[in-house]
C-alpha cells in the first residue's frame, strides 16, 4: 500500500508536532512544505526532513505528488487556504477553527463534495485512544446517566500569537479553543447542542479573553465550557454521572483519564502515544483509501453545528459591546 503524501500549509508552531504524527501513523508521508516565504519553507524543510519546499501555496497546490494538504495558517487565513486546495482537486484537513463564519463553511463543503474531495476539520481529540475509553465507559453508564459536562481550558501565555487579540484575524479565546470541548462533548454524548448562550470579558477594541458557555444536548445534559488567557487553572474535561465522575486532565491530549464513583472507587484509564496526532491521521489516511469525501466521525454535521454556534455568539458579543 502506497504512502499518502501530505502537504503542509504554513510553517506554524503546530507544524512540527504535526508532522510527528503524520510519522508515526501507518501510511502518512510528510511530502513537502510551504510558507510565503522560501527561507522559512527551507529551513523547517530542513528541520524537519521533509523532502520539498515552497515559497508560494500556490506551488504546493499544484504539486502533482502531494495527495492531501493541511492548513496550519493563521485562522482568517483557513477559509482562502482550504478553498483554494479543494479548487485544484486536492483532500484537504483543516486547522481550527475551521472557518469564520457559516456560510464559508457550507461553501467549503459544497465545493468538497462538487469536485469529490475529502475535507475534514483538524480535531485530535476524539480520536485518541483514552477518549474512546471514556466514551465506552459512558455507554457502559458506568457512572450511570450523565447529568453535566463542564470544561475549563486556560493558557495564559498567549503573547507569540501575534494577532490573537485581533477579531478580524480570527483571534480570540473561543476561536482558539472552542471547538475542542464543543466537539469533544458532542462526540462523548453522541448528541447534538440544542440550546446555547455565552458571556466574554475583552480589553477595550480586542476580542475575548474569557468566554464561559452554557449548552443544553437533546437528551437534557447540560454543559458549561469555560476557556480564559488571563487565569492559570488546571484545564480539565469533566463528566458527572448519577454514580459518580470521570475527569480527563488536558482532554485534548489526554494519556489518561480517572472514573471516580460514589461507592469511593476509583478507576485509571491510560493509553501512552508518541504523538497526539497520529490517531487523527490514520483515521484520515482510512477515510482516503476508502474513497470517502467525508469523515463518519468529524462529520460535516458537527463542524457546521460548531462553525455556527461561535459565529452566533461572536456576532452576539460584538452587537452588545462585550468585544471589541
Amino acid at each position: 500500500m502506497r504512502p499518502i503524501r501530505y502537504g503542509i500549509l504554513s510553517t506554524a508552531q503546530i507544524v512540527p508536532r504535526f508532522v510527528q504524527g503524520i510519522r508515526k501513523s501507518h501510511q502518512g508521508e510528510a511530502t513537502a512544505i510551504a510558507s510565503r516565504s522560501l527561507t522559512k519553507a527551507k529551513k523547517m524543510a530542513t528541520d524537519l526532513a521533509i523532502p520539498k519546499a515552497y515559497g508560494s501555496y500556490e506551488e504546493l497546490y499544484q504539486d502533482q505528488e502531494i495527495d492531501i494538504i493541511y492548513v496550519a495558517t493563521y485562522n482568517k487565513g483557513h477559509y482562502e487556504s482550504a478553498k483554494q486546495v479543494l479548487l485544484h482537486g486536492k483532500h484537504v484537513l483543516v486547522e481550527k477553527p475551521f472557518t469564520l463564519d457559516s456560510k464559508q463553511a457550507v461553501e467549503l463543503f459544497e465545493l468538497a463534495e462538487k469536485n469529490g474531495c475529502f475535507l475534514m476539520e483538524a480535531q485530535k481529540a476524539v480520536f485518541l485512544p483514552v477518549t474512546m475509553q471514556v466514551k465506552e465507559a459512558i455507554e457502559q453508564q458506568k457512572i450511570g446517566r450523565i447529568q453535566l459536562l463542564q470544561s475549563v481550558t486556560t493558557y495564559p501565555s498567549v503573547d507569540h500569537i501575534s494577532w490573537f487579540h485581533s477579531l478580524t484575524a480570527g483571534g480570540g479565546a473561543l476561536h482558539g479553543s472552542g471547538s475542542y470541548p464543543i466537539q469533544y462533548m458532542q462526540f462523548l454524548l453522541g448528541q447534538k447542542i440544542t440550546e446555547y448562550y455565552g458571556n466574554a470579558t475583552a480589553e477595550k477594541g480586542q476580542t475575548d479573553d474569557q468566554a464561559n458557555l452554557s449548552l443544553k444536548f437533546q437528551n437534557q445534559v447540560l454543559g458549561n465550557i469555560f476557556i480564559s488567557v488571563k487565569v492559570d487553572i488546571p484545564s480539565k474535561m469533566t463528566i458527572y454521572g448519577e454514580k459518580g465522575r470521570i475527569e480527563i486532565p488536558e482532554f485534548w491530549k489526554a494519556r489518561e483519564a480517572m472514573i471516580y464513583y460514589n461507592n469511593g472507587k476509583q478507576e485509571k484509564l491510560t493509553a501512552d502515544f508518541e504523538s497526539e496526532f497520529e490517531f487523527e491521521i490514520d483515521h484520515v489516511n482510512s477515510c482516503l483509501n476508502q474513497g470517502m469525501i467525508e469523515s463518519p466521525i468529524m462529520t460535516k454535521e458537527m463542524t457546521l453545528q460548531t462553525v455556527t454556534l461561535v459565529d452566533d455568539l461572536y456576532t452576539q458579543w460584538l452587537k452588545e459591546g462585550q468585544i471589541g
